[in-house]
């Protein structure tokens, strides 16, 4: 039977405002978390299970303080993970849609309710957020995915093919035959959370990796998905060495599927693994990938000034510039650049770093030493190029925690390093043209990066709008106009790119969960024929 799901509407997001209860109430969970010390388990078969093998959780902007430690597994840890999934996909794969649909969206309601405090602390400690990144991402948008995909399930459920007369043709959504590997990354909550659920929703089993930079929430995870009634076994968490657990996985012959989010090279060296191992799967496996991003703003003389500094500072500095959607390359018309820096530098001058606890401060840490080290390395070769210049920022410091100042560089090369790889920290790198060659710059922009994530245009001449949405066409699977290109929402915007950003399955929309079966077609005749002659055998 069609039920029909609850009308799913996007999560209103928090203000975190002074005085207001939901600023007292999350940072009183905040020091509560931080003060304790978790011991985060593998979760198998429902089991909780503590291994002697551990590492220590540091948050990003106090890496002297522990805040807990979190198992690691061995190899009869990922072989009993995999048993078990596919033991729990008998029974699992055969529940009704609703009853599958219910649990997420209790687990949705939960999230908007009792564990909104706890996942948004887990998120700010772990993976230093401050207080509205976490409230966006690990609040507003999973709730988001839990009920919109429960939505866009019924409407996978809904399509069915035409009949004729005496026939009644039908289509089946079976869950893929086998189990699904989810490799999840450390910067959105949400989408280590839908990665794992979206083809469990569907019917499908998962083991599910997340990244060691993220197991605060992903715990949190699993004692909603838990709470919210899901079976054992159904999403097996393992945490330790990503190449033992991966290769056991991809080398197992009921292997059906990878959903992953994470950088292109781990990405591509992944497809190269299962292709090497398309011969020993029951079935061909379903490779579906969110990957990296050098997104671009570009600005035409006829844009707001205001409204461009305002969307390079949020769109190149939210979350420290560490989202696959930041915005890292901007292409400004010389006649605009003097506002727009001068707005740029006023601004950042204004901007705070610092602990997620202290709700004043914009800027938090980078993830990690080695994410640190790598910025650094870009930020000084800048200093001493001959072709860029650091105009704004360029400090640093890992004293205490990972803090890198949010920095603007200023380059003559459009094809200068910091303008085609991907750094993923508070990097912007500009490009000023001249007014009168902004289609020629286009042409660049689509041609400069390997990647075609999100990018952002601005401009008030409608003709150049459209002469730029063309030109740019294959540039930004996720395109905004008079936009930053950060901030998809789901259900508004489905996120995802192409080239080497990714598969393009774009999540938070039916597109996505499409990936997550395999259809069977059913044909049933009414009353069969009896003879098998057909009328122009007639003489």
């Amino acid at each position: 039977m069609m039920y029909k799901v609850p009308t799913p509407i996007n999560e209103p997001v928090k203000s975190y405002a002074p005085n207001s209860e939901e600023r007292s109430l999350v940072l009183s969970t905040y020091d509560a978390l931080y003060a304790a010390h978790v011991a985060i388990p593998l979760y198998i078969n429902g089991a909780q299970i503590h291994t002697k093998e551990k590492r220590t959780i540091h948050p990003p902007h106090d890496h002297q303080h522990e805040v807990g430690t979190y198992a690691i597994a061995d190899a009869t840890h990922v072989k009993s993970a995999i048993e078990t999934a596919l033991e729990a996909r008998e029974k699992w794969s055969q529940t009704s849609w609703q009853d599958r649909a219910a649990i997420f969206l209790k687990a949705a309601a939960l999230i908007a309710g009792p564990y909104r405090y706890k996942m948004n602390a887990a998120t700010m400690i772990g993976q230093s957020k401050n207080v509205y990144q976490a409230e966006i991402d690990s609040a507003c948008e999973l709730i988001d995915f839990f009920n919109f995909n429960a939505k866009f399930m019924t409407e996978i459920y809904e399509t069915q093919p035409i009949s004729g007369e005496g026939v009644w043709n039908r289509l089946e959504y079976r869950a893929l035959e086998g189990f699904v590997y989810a490799i999840t990354p450390f910067n959105f909550t949400a989408i280590a959370a839908n990665l794992p659920a979206a083809p469990v929703l569907m019917g499908n089993v998962c083991v599910w990796k997340p990244s060691d930079h993220q197991v605060y929430s992903a715990q949190v995870i699993m004692e909603v998905l838990h709470e919210a009634g899901l079976p054992s076994g159904v999403i097996n968490m393992i945490t330790g060495d990503p190449v033992m657990i991966t290769d056991m996985v991809l080398e197992h012959t009921d292997f059906s599927g990878l959903h992953f989010t994470g950088s292109t090279h781990v990405f591509q060296k992944l497809w190269q693994q299962i292709g090497a191992n398309v011969g020993n799967y029951k079935n061909y496996p379903r490779i579906v990938g969110e990957t990296g991003g050098k997104d671009f703003i570009w600005s035409h003389t006829s844009a707001d000034s205001a409204a461009v500094a305002t969307a390079l500072l949020r769109g190149a500095f939210e979350y420290q510039g560490q989202k696959c959607s930041a915005a890292s390359r901007a292409y400004i018309p010389k006649s605009q650049w003097n506002a727009i820096a001068s707005q740029l530098k006023t601004e950042i001058a204004t901007l705070k770093t610092g602990s997620p606890r202290d709700t004043s401060n914009f800027i938090n840490a980078v993830i990690h030493e080695a994410s640190f080290d790598n910025i650094v390395k870009y930020i000084e070769a800048a200093k001493a190029s001959s072709t860029a210049e650091v105009i704004i920022g360029g400090t640093y410091d890992k004293s205490v925690g990972y803090f890198v100042d949010p920095t603007v560089i200023v380059t003559t090369d459009p094809n200068y390093a910091t303008m085609e790889e991907e750094i993923f920290g508070p990097v912007l790198t500009v490009y000023v043209y001249e007014d009168s060659a902004w289609e020629s710059v286009l042409e660049i922009i689509g041609n400069t990066s390997k990647y075609a994530l999100t990018g952002g245009i601005f401009a008030k001449d409608r003709y150049v709008i459209e002469q730029a949405a063309k030109a740019l066409q294959n540039a930004a699977g996720n395109f905004y106009i008079n936009d930053k290109p950060s901030g998809a929402v789901v259900g508004q915007q489905p996120f995802g790119g192409a080239r080497s950003s990714g598969t393009n399955d774009k999540a938070g929309s039916i597109y996505n969960l499409i990936r997550w079966v395999s259809p069977r077609t059913i044909k049933e005749t009414f009353v069969p024929p009896v003879d098998y002659r057909y009328p122009f055998l007639e003489e």
